[in-house]
């Protein structure tokens, strides 16, 4: 066993673009950038950066629990935002997720998401170690 294990959402951009939602490589897990799409594909806050935020927070903490790791192991955060300005709604959802948790955290702008409805998408670093 090479010790790395891949778990996908189900979506279907996995296999046509050839990644996964998240990997478990020994005691690390790394999740996908999740965007604001729910387990049902429909977008949740159409306009709303605090709600898209918040959905991909969900979406992470789904991914996370695929591999067997917790919101509470997350180490790093990375927060792609299409207008830089929205900076403080992210941050709202993500303070509520992690305000005690406390990763590593970048915020930055991206020209835009695959999606054109898509304001903001989430990716965690996870240390997990197995029992």
């Amino acid at each position: 066993m090479s010790g790395i294990e891949r778990f996908g959402s189900g979506g279907p951009w996995e296999a046509r673009v050839g990644y996964s939602r998240v990997v478990r490589a020994g005691d690390g897990v790394h999740v996908s950038g999740c965007t604001a799409i729910d387990e049902h594909g429909d977008l949740i806050g159409e306009g709303n950066v605090y709600l898209q935020a918040s959905q991909a927070i969900r979406n992470v903490e789904r991914a996370l629990a695929q591999a067997g790791a917790t919101l509470a192991d997350v180490v790093r955060t990375r927060v792609y935002l299409v207008d830089a300005t929205r900076w403080e709604e992210a941050g709202r959802a993500h303070g509520e997720a992690f305000g005690e948790i406390r990763p590593a955290n970048t915020m930055l702008e991206v020209g835009a998401l695959l999606d054109p409805r898509l304001l903001v998408e989430i990716e965690a670093d996870a240390y997990a170690p197995r029992s």
